[in-house]
């Protein structure tokens, strides 16, 4: 399916685009989710001059917001590497990774605060399918030991991995799992298929980015038999519509209060943004 937004006309979405863009990203999140849910921004530097005299705090994040896997962590006053910053305003990642959203964006650097604990900070990815979170992949330890695991929504662990080794240890369900899927539903509910990646400290959430493709939709299932898995959990019937389809055929339903609670844990935001047109022409290219 990512193959299908990154080849065809999808990708250059006018949305897709302005969302590809590090800097105005926030505006969607803070329009679409809320304010709250920005990483603050501390600069945008739109030239190496803007670069060069700028103060940059002695702890902060910098990166280049027309790209994507370039980052700076800077800790105790490190020196900055001016060198690597320059590469980024001559860089156009559509000429190396061919993703069109990419092609026409202007070159700057934003620098943000470090957030959380950004020496064991986990990502969050979650996939959503027609504004509604199916998937989440999280990933540990990026910048050394980079390892991945997979859950659904009721956060139950899934026997694959893409690209990276599946992670060996535990990782607790975040304990506000809820306001993450449903910040998760509200930003994917103008798109088809988009990957919604976020921080948490369990209390807070906030939005790393919005991601079109994944690893420009070329990584491999591990085990192959994992894509199958993931298939099912991206496409298939929803937990509200499995519910509705046993209650349909008689099946004994659950109290009230189990259904309620099975919609918040599992498919918060279901019925928010559906019927996207990219997402029908799909579903009739596939029919």
């Amino acid at each position: 399916m990512f193959w299908h937004v990154r080849g065809t006309e999808e990708i250059l979405d006018p949305l897709r685009v302005f969302i590809s863009d590090k800097e105005l990203v926030k505006l969607y999140v803070k329009a679409a989710a809320g304010e709250e849910y920005n990483v603050p921004t501390i600069a945008v530097l739109r030239d190496m001059e803007a670069v060069r005299t700028f103060g940059f705090p002695p702890d902060c994040c910098i990166k280049p917001t027309h790209g994507s896997g370039q980052v700076i962590l800077r800790r105790d006053a490190a020196p900055i590497d001016y060198d690597e910053i320059a590469s980024w305003f001559d860089m156009n990642y559509y000429r190396g990774r061919r993703e069109q959203n990419y092609r026409t964006l202007r070159p700057k650097a934003i620098v943000e605060p470090l957030i959380f604990d950004m020496d064991r900070l986990a990502d969050f990815k979650i996939f959503c399918w027609q504004g509604e979170p199916r998937l989440i992949q999280v990933d540990m330890d990026r910048h050394t030991n980079h390892t991945r695991k997979y859950y659904d929504t009721q956060w139950r662990e899934q026997p694959f991995s893409l690209a990276h080794p599946i992670y060996a240890g535990t990782i607790e369900r975040p304990r506000n799992l809820d306001t993450m899927l449903g910040v998760a539903a509200k930003l994917s509910s103008r798109f088809s298929l988009v990957r919604i990646d976020l921080y948490t400290d369990g209390a807070r959430c906030l939005v790393g980015e919005i991601t079109n493709c994944q690893a420009n939709a070329l990584e491999r299932f591990e085990p192959a038999s994992g894509e199958e898995i993931a298939s099912q959990i991206l496409f298939g019937p929803s937990p509200a519509a499995r519910m509705a389809s046993l209650q349909d055929a008689g099946v004994e339903a659950a109290s009230d209060a189990a259904i309620v609670g099975l919609l918040e844990s599992g498919a918060s935001g279901t019925a928010i943004g559906r019927g996207r047109p990219a997402a029908e022409e799909y579903e009739r290219e596939s029919a």
